[in-house]
């Protein structure tokens, strides 16, 4: 027969237990079928005849009761209910099942189902949600990879630039028939040629088609919004050509004045017999001329 009491003095707060666990404000239980996870006299399984719990295997919750008849076989000594996924009726069930239970085992077991079925529901939403998996990768393989890279680049521009030498001197006639070369690359790079030549003159017809769809549409426009800097850059130019006409009319007032002398000078000259132009002034000249006065003759004397 067992004895409640004697059990929780031995394995109580006086002595050791195996499944208890100490903390600085209260100590823990890490027996499975604790119904609160707290070490105290309601709540031990250990020393309690008429227990029960609540437990969740795979997504479903089953009620555990403990049937202290079969204390000579443990395990055999849980007995196993498996309640039904609706809340509800789960909680009638468990009603039905503990109805001779002390009503503190059957409220602790009615708040651990809820608790099970509200983390069971937060599960099911963040496996419904995209997930990212991390994946590790070894260094050796991160190297080894991308060695493996490089040379695979390295190989296919070597590649491609034989192929693009070959076709050059293949089009400019280098071998003629002297070899026997195979004329798919050849053939593949004409092909080539033609596709891009019909995408560009399909482009082509494309965009003449939309400006001729453009034509002879009428859309109504913003007024765009003039900035400070824009206003400054208005006034400097009606500055600049202020100035230029200014300019233009000091230059043709001069010539103007030049043509009206040109016609005076020539009103008041002969005009020339044959038709020839007219001969320009010669610049006016002074010559002085410098005479010695006569040596005295030693006769007079």
């Amino acid at each position: 027969m067992q004895h409640d009491d004697v059990i929780w003095d031995i394995i109580g707060n006086k002595q050791f237990c195996s499944y208890k666990v100490k903390t600085k404000t209260q100590s823990f239980c890490r027996n499975e079928y604790n119904i609160t996870g707290l070490c105290n006299r309601s709540s031990c399984p250990l020393a309690s005849s008429q227990y029960a719990t609540i437990r969740e295997e795979k997504g479903q919750c089953f009620l555990y009761m403990k049937v202290i008849e079969r204390a000579a076989f443990p395990a055999k000594m849980w007995e196993k209910v498996k309640l039904c996924k609706n809340y509800e009726k789960a909680l009638e069930m468990i009603d039905e099942n503990l109805i001779y239970w002390p009503r503190f085992i059957r409220h602790k077991c009615k708040q651990r189902f809820t608790k099970i079925t509200q983390y069971l529901i937060r599960m099911r939403k963040l496996v419904l949600k995209r997930q990212r998996k991390l994946v590790p990768l070894s260094r050796k393989v991160e190297r080894r990879e991308k060695r493996k890279e490089e040379k695979a680049l390295i190989a296919a521009q070597l590649d491609n630039a034989i192929e693009k030498e070959l076709l050059e001197r293949l089009k400019q006639g280098t071998y003629g028939d002297i070899y026997n070369f195979p004329v798919h690359a050849f053939d593949r790079a004409l092909e080539q040629q033609d596709e891009e030549s019909e995408e560009e003159e399909e482009e082509e017809d494309e965009e003449e088609e939309e400006e001729d769809e453009d034509v002879g549409r009428s859309e109504f426009v913003a007024e765009e919004e003039l900035e400070e800097d824009d206003l400054s850059d208005f006034e400097d130019m009606n500055k600049l050509r202020t100035s230029s006409d200014e300019e233009e009319e000091e230059e043709e007032e001069e010539s103007s004045e030049e043509e009206e002398e040109t016609k005076a000078s020539r009103s008041k000259g002969k005009s020339p017999a044959n038709g020839s132009a007219p001969r320009r002034k010669r610049a006016f000249v002074e010559i002085e001329y410098e005479t010695e006065p006569a040596p005295k003759s030693t006769a007079s004397l």
